[in-house]
């Protein structure tokens, strides 16, 4: 036991393969050692999003995370550039609602580097005033590559019109407003309170070993590392839910009208959401899925159409999406309605409930084929369950799941109140055919 260091928690290996040690402090470090593989992903995790924004530093989170590789006490922004060059890896971050992710993927001889920068990136990022004028552009133009992105901008454009002013209706980049308004002060503030020792994970995946790893994250942390060890906070959410889902028009000059409808789902700690992932692949998850199959192959009205789910601690979302002619709009929004409407009366028949499971089982094993998929796997795990449910376990559990629970959730998902956004040549919610202003009004 090394002088003055307070005892780590240390949870032996798991079937997962898994192994998590707690430091003093509140730091957790979770590894999983990847057989044949010559590289390792490091991941620092933050439970910190958009989410906790306030609607003054609305994209503070993201904000911040552009600023923080700019310079440190010991490295500026090319230094760090030319560091992770040096060695051929790549280096990089993330922001999303409820997290925020810096990560390295390097040669496995080179983790103790990958991870030492990371850390000196994310714990000691300064925030710099010069600093904050450079970023600020960036971000600025990282928004306007989101405006002419249709898909990109509908996102944004759905999940405030099923969430209104709620924190999870706001997008992750802000607006141009709150980044213009944004100042050093703030984000140095943000950094400093939100950026604490229980809310970050050490994700660690690859050719790795669990003790040599936890030692490196000691030197790397410093003194992040010390005092009393403080539980993880638990993320409850960030209040009601005031506004009912509304409808949404964003005016493009875009030869595709691009559509994307949904509802209200279930929080990640809900147990319906294993027959939810079944029911989305059924409806709108593959090639053979009924949504692809009715607008694509039957009738070649759209090339892209799909349906997905967005999972976060307290709430989620259910969602269509189609990019058609606009003069298709109107007969893709009906189609679209018929299909939900049949699986929310009838649900999936037998046949379609073991494809889909079938598709979410290949879809897991093939995912977690290299280092950086088997990182950003333990890294959220940890951040949204503080467990870890092995591959074989969670297989199991789609096998569990029956066609009963599927016509369930079917049943009770999609009774209610729809939201709809529609990005294209429109002006107003009047141009829209009469089949998408019907899906939200009922």
């Amino acid at each position: 036991m090394e002088s003055g260091l307070r005892r780590p928690r240390v949870s032996t290996p798991q079937e997962s393969g898994v192994s998590r040690t707690t430091l003093p402090g509140g730091v957790r470090v979770v590894t999983e050692f990847v057989p044949g593989v010559r590289s390792a992903s490091v991941g620092v995790w933050v439970a910190v999003g958009s989410r906790d924004e306030g609607p003054s530093v609305a994209g503070a989170a993201h904000f911040l995370e552009h600023l923080l590789f700019k310079s440190t006490p010991t490295r500026t922004a090319l230094e760090i550039a030319q560091v992770m060059d040096g060695v051929g890896g790549e280096l990089n971050a993330f922001t999303s609602k409820e997290h925020t992710c810096f990560y390295a993927h390097v040669l496995d001889e080179d983790l103790d580097l990958g991870l030492d920068l990371v850390a000196d990136v994310v714990l000691r990022g300064r925030c710099r005033a010069d600093d904050v004028d450079v970023e600020r552009q960036v971000v600025l133009e990282e928004i306007s590559m989101r405006d002419d992105d249709p898909e990109d901008l509908l996102g944004d454009a759905f999940l405030e019109a099923l969430y209104g002013d709620h924190p999870i209706g706001r997008p992750v980049i802000g607006t141009v407003e709150s980044i213009e308004d944004m100042t050093r002060a703030q984000l140095h503030s943000f950094h400093v309170r939100r950026y604490t020792a229980p809310r970050i994970v050490v994700a660690v995946a690859g050719n790795v070993d669990h003790e040599s790893t936890v030692a490196s994250v000691r030197r790397s942390f410093g003194d992040r590392i010390g005092g009393d060890s403080v539980p993880a906070p638990r993320r409850t959410g960030s209040g009601r839910i005031k506004t009912a889902p509304t409808l949404s028009v964003t005016t493009r000059d875009s030869e595709q009208a691009h559509l994307s409808l949904g509802v209200r789902a279930f929080g990640r700690h809900e147990g319906n959401r294993w027959a939810l992932s079944v029911l989305n692949t059924a409806v709108g998850g593959g090639l053979s899925s009924r949504l692809f199959q009715e607008i694509r192959e039957e009738r070649g009205l759209a090339y892209s159409v799909y349906s997905s789910v967005d999972t976060f601690a307290d709430t989620g979302a259910f969602s269509v999406y189609a990019g058609c002619q606009p003069e298709n709009l109107g007969e893709v929004t009906t189609l679209v309605r018929e299909v939900l409407a049949t699986v929310a009366a009838d649900g999936i028949t037998d046949a379609e409930c073991a494809r889909a499971k079938g598709s979410m089982r290949g879809g897991l094993v093939l995912g977690l084929e290299d280092s950086g998929s088997r990182m950003n796997r333990i890294g959220r795990s940890e951040l949204n369950y503080g467990n870890h449910r092995s591959v074989s376990e969670t297989l199991a559990r789609i096998d569990q799941v029956t066609n009963d629970e599927v016509r369930d959730v079917a049943r009770t998902l999609l009774a209610r109140p729809m939201a709809a956004a529609v990005v294209g040549p429109y002006k107003n919610a009047r141009q829209l055919p009469a089949s998408v202003k019907t899906a939200v009004s009922g």
